[in-house]
């Protein structure tokens, strides 16, 4: 007989998240930019932003610019993280999503921007934002096919 998996669930973080959080966005990071970012580029972005002190400062909401991370969760096992929060008034942004490379095409990362949508909606967003490097063939089809569509070009 099969077995089947717990389902997933989508919760806010805790500090006991803080060094899988740094794990999961370190390595989706890692991949995600292999091929279109200098090494130097991605080494210096994961040291800055996804290092414990970091995290462990960002795990609780900071409304209304920063909502908390967000933890998808299966089987008492955490596998991708997000958050968001309001850039203007009526306007919520996408910051940061990334799911444990080997867990991806699950639906997990669609529970976690469902999630961050919802806080950003209930923060009084009417529309959202999310910044993704031309290329990244991870992000671009996700978004698109949960109805982002480009609206402008930014030289980074």
């Amino acid at each position: 007989m099969p077995t089947t998996r717990p389902p997933a669930i989508v919760r806010a973080a805790t500090t006991a998240d803080v060094a899988r959080i740094c794990d999961i966005c370190s390595a989706a990071y890692a991949v995600t930019y292999a091929d279109l970012l200098p090494q130097a580029y991605i080494e210096r972005t994961i040291r800055d932003f996804y290092h414990p002190a970091r995290v462990e400062k960002e795990v609780s909401a900071a409304p209304p610019h920063w909502l908390g991370y967000q933890v998808v969760e299966e089987d008492g096992r955490v596998l991708g993280a997000a958050g968001g929060g309001m850039i203007g008034p009526g306007t919520g942004e996408l910051f940061v999503i990334y799911l444990d490379p080997q867990e991806r095409n699950r639906g997990l990362g669609t529970l976690l921007l469902d999630r961050v949508t919802a806080q950003t909606v209930a923060a009084g967003a009417k529309e959202m934002w999310v910044s993704v490097t031309p290329g990244n063939q991870r992000g671009i089809p996700f978004y698109e096919a949960r109805g982002f569509s480009v609206v402008e070009r930014v030289k980074a």
